[in-house]
């Protein structure tokens, strides 16, 4: 078979579950072998109850004391029971699995593996996975490949079908010349793809993922090349003039421009007006002011007779941002006719936007991915901007700049990623950085506690709910059996139903939602209507609600700090002192030196910079640490010294006259 073939034609796998894997993006086999482990389960030895050490992932031999008994809270079932060795008792709790009351079997030993927490004598130990003896011995010492999942399908149905993939494969192409490969010291892609998924030891999975992660940033930095050559070779047919409006306007704002804001504005300015097309990155921290950038620019777009375009990556920022430039244009009479286009719009609305847009009568477009379909004609596009450029490739900015004919590109972004790493990554861009925010920004409030400190946290949020404000809850996990030993979405929220009192709502939001129900949560939190939302990081950009002052990070140590640093600028986003909690299952000297990097400065830049410190190597068997970008496995953080090598491979690689038909097969969409 070869790697461009549909995964239906692998046993098992018929029309039904295709389309299971179909909802994570696999489409072909070679899709399949792509889709790389969130992490891996390390299986150690048993320890007895005495010996648990708390907040530590452990797994526990022992008998029931008594049968299970269970009772009902909401639409939660509770299952609690006792299981005991020859040292002590430990308390289990499972959430909806009543099915276990005919499982386990009071008479026979089984294996209850979880995090506990607790003290001596006192243990207990949530939803914990159980296993017989005989299954947990074969697993013993081993390294699990763990992936993330969608309704219909299972881990080992996906590892199933990944292992059946490598047996009919007939070949895995290797593109790398073998000079580069030789002089990284990478091993072969087939190896690097095993090793990844099935890995025999952590020396070879470390050879395996720094393979794959050069292989990331090579196409990515090849991809980047190409647009800079083409960047530079552009002469700017749009060239505006400063009109009476953007002076007007920032006369009329309720605040001064910061100092930095008016330097990027005059660069953005000189960009717009120079012989060449702009291709600018306006970097700055959560808070610092870039939309104000974005309107100034829009404005003196339109103000020069030309459309403005700004994408956004998610449907909530978008609708946030077309509301923003509608109610500025109405209060201060700017020449704005704004169009919003997304994909949840009915037909006929998107029709009439089109129509709109074509025609001239919309000005200024913003929307979600659906500003780059076919169907979508501009009049006279000059400029493109993108918010939060590290949710969009490559290939989509250029996708959108294309709607134009040689168009100004303007990329925004809030993710703070220091200067050595920026000029690489952004190698096709002028670099601005706003690095100050406004005076009159109440600074966050931050803590690092334990897993023990959680009632008191919740106790807290209970305080600023009663006020009338609001609260996030952030787990790393969607749901449970995606990773051991970490909260997720699901289980937690369940879990807060039962401990906050009734008039207090609460709902969760993840990744694996339908874009309508996350729109539709998104809205109702900002609207007030939900007081606490439990969410993965999918909330890291696009909800902007000024009421919520607080946010609880739990698994704290399990993400990168920039990532933190991004989560944490949800709140402070109002007039009100705002919070934020991370909450550490580790006690780890180092977790705690890193977490504390968060306590003692709000400045994203320094953090970042802090972050590609202490990142080393990285934890390869956790959860994977974003840095931001949106690569399948590298992380601009922890491989840091993969990206320099992958820039520097691919100067050589042109250098020696190499070009993209010599990577016949390399598929740019993703990229």
């Amino acid at each position: 078979m070869e790697q461009k073939t549909e995964i239906r034609a692998l046993k098992g796998i018929g029309e039904k579950t295709a389309a299971h894997f179909a909802r994570l993006g696999i489409l072909t086999i070679d899709d399949l072998l792509q889709h790389y482990p969130i992490g891996y389960d390390t299986f150690q030895e048993t320890v007895s109850i005495r010996a648990i050490r708390a907040g530590e992932l452990c797994a526990v031999q022992g008998r029931l004391v008594k049968g299970i008994s269970g009772r009902k809270l909401r639409s939660l079932t509770v299952s609690n029971c006792q299981i005991c060795d020859e040292t002590g008792i430990l308390s289990l709790t499972f959430f909806n699995m009543p099915y276990l009351k005919n499982m386990i079997k009071p008479d026979q030993l089984y294996v209850f593996r979880g995090v506990a927490q607790g003290k001596e004598g006192k243990w207990k130990m949530e939803q914990p996975a159980v296993y017989t003896p005989q299954a947990y011995e074969e697993l013993l010492h081993t390294l699990q490949p763990k992936y993330a999942l969608t309704a219909g399908l299972t881990n080992h149905g996906v590892t199933k079908a990944i292992r059946q993939a490598f047996s009919v494969c007939d070949s895995i192409e290797e593109y790398l010349p073998d000079r580069i490969r030789e002089r990284y010291g990478l091993t072969g892609r087939r190896d690097a793809l095993e090793g990844i998924h099935f890995p025999v030891n952590r020396e070879l999975l470390r050879c395996a993922r720094r393979r794959l992660v050069f292989d990331e940033f090579f196409l990515f930095m090849l991809q980047i090349r190409k647009c800079k050559a083409y960047g530079e070779s552009v002469k700017n047919p749009r060239r505006m003039m400063e009109t009476a409006d953007c002076v007007r306007l920032q006369e009329r704002l309720p605040y001064c421009l910061t100092a930095a804001q008016k330097r990027t504005w005059e660069e953005i300015k000189t960009d717009l007006q120079s012989e060449s097309v702009m291709n600018r990155l306006v970097q700055g921290d959560v808070g610092s002011g870039k939309t104000i950038i974005a309107i100034l620019a829009l404005l003196m777009t339109v103000s020069n007779g030309y459309q403005g375009a700004m994408m956004a990556p998610t449907e909530v920022l978008a609708r946030q941002h077309f509301e923003t430039i509608t109610e500025m244009g109405k209060k201060y009479q700017l020449p704005f006719a704004p169009a919003l286009l997304t994909g949840s719009m009915t037909a006929k609305e998107k029709r009439k936007a089109y129509e709109r847009i074509e025609s001239g009568d919309a000005n200024v477009i913003v929307g979600t991915h659906a500003l780059i379909q076919e169907k979508v004609v501009y009049r006279n596009l000059a400029l493109v901007i993108t918010d939060e450029q590290h949710r969009f490739g490559v290939r989509q900015r250029e996708a959108l700049a294309g709607k134009g004919m040689d168009t100004h590109v303007l990329v925004m972004s809030a993710t703070p990623i220091p200067r050595t790493l920026a000029i690489i990554l952004y190698g096709d861009l002028h670099v601005s950085v706003i690095d100050e925010l406004p005076a009159d920004r109440l600074p966050v409030k931050n803590c690092v506690v334990g897993c023990k400190s959680r009632d008191t946290v919740y106790q807290f949020i209970r305080k600023e709910v009663a006020k009338g404000r609001q609260a996030y809850v952030i787990c790393p996990m969607v749901e449970a059996g995606e990773m051991e030993g970490l909260e997720n979405v699901t289980d937690y929220t369940g879990k807060l139903q039962t401990l906050f009192p009734d008039h207090i709502q609460i709902a969760c939001l993840h990744g694996k939602m339908k874009p309508s129900e996350k729109n539709r949560i998104m809205e109702a939190f900002g609207r007030g209507d939900i007081d606490i939302l439990v969410s993965t990081t999918v909330i890291e950009v696009g909800i902007n609600v000024p009421n919520a002052t607080v946010m609880a990070v739990e698994n704290a140590e399990r993400f990168g700090l920039a990532q933190l640093h991004q989560l944490r600028g949800r709140v402070g986003r109002g007039k009100e002192q705002s919070y934020c909690i991370f909450i550490s299952s580790s006690d780890q000297k180092n977790t705690i030196e890193r977490l504390s990097i968060l306590n003692q400065s709000n400045d994203g830049f320094y953090i970042a910079g802090e972050d590609l410190r202490l990142r080393g190597p990285g934890d390869l068997f956790g959860v994977r640490q974003s840095g931001g970008m949106e690569f399948k496995i590298a992380d601009i953080y922890q491989d840091a010294g993969e990206l320099r090598d992958a820039s520097e491979a691919v100067e050589l690689f042109a250098q020696e006259g190499e070009t993209f038909s010599s990577l016949p097969h390399v598929d740019f969409r993703s990229i």
